[in-house]
């Protein structure tokens, strides 16, 4: 098993967003870390509290370690800048969805899905909007990877019953990582 170091992984992925703000440099350097998921979980440790646990933020990017509680999910939300996501402990089930044209309430339709597993990396695009949920009865756990202050960022959430949309509470967002499910 080689060693991950997040140090060295923060570091990489800081220098690559200065020489090209675009995610693709970042997609590239967790592709390479996500080969081997049991040396990412070694320096993080076996996933036990659930939490978005910030490991750098800038205004240029936000690098966090999330843990998905059982059975936790996140309602309709959009970044408003790229990110990418790798899993390496679990699962995490991304729904995607888009606005409905034209629609007052601004609603959203689902389509399309993604199950992620460990060793998975995925891309998302500044204007996808996805929900999230750990459909499994233990902890998962993802590197995100955000172009921008993910914390700080104004966005929208859409009511996960009536699918209208909203403005994005990351307080609120925030407090769900360690509610009970």
């Amino acid at each position: 098993m080689a060693l991950f170091d997040i140090d060295t992984f923060k570091d990489a992925c800081i220098k690559a967003v200065e020489d090209d703000p675009s995610h693709r440099s970042v997609y590239g350097i967790m592709q390479e870390a996500f080969k081997d998921t049991a040396a990412i979980e070694s320096a993080f440790g076996t996933p036990s509290e659930g939490g978005a646990f910030p490991l750098h933020v800038s205004g240029a990017l936000t690098i966090a370690n999330v843990v998905w509680q059982p059975g936790m999910s996140v309602p309709p939300h959009n970044h408003n800048m790229w990110a990418v996501i790798g899993v390496y402990h679990g699962r995490e089930d991304n729904i995607f969805w888009q606005r409905v044209r034209g629609d007052k309430d601004d609603r959203i339709k689902a389509v399309g899905a993604e199950a992620l597993l460990p060793g998975d990396v995925t891309p998302l695009g500044k204007d996808i909007i996805h929900s999230v949920i750990n459909p499994i009865p233990k902890f998962s756990a993802a590197i995100h990877v955000y172009g921008g202050n993910f914390f700080e960022q104004e966005r929208s959430e859409w009511d996960p019953e009536t699918l209208i949309g909203g403005t994005y509470d990351v307080e609120k967002s925030l407090s769900r990582f360690t509610e009970e499910s």
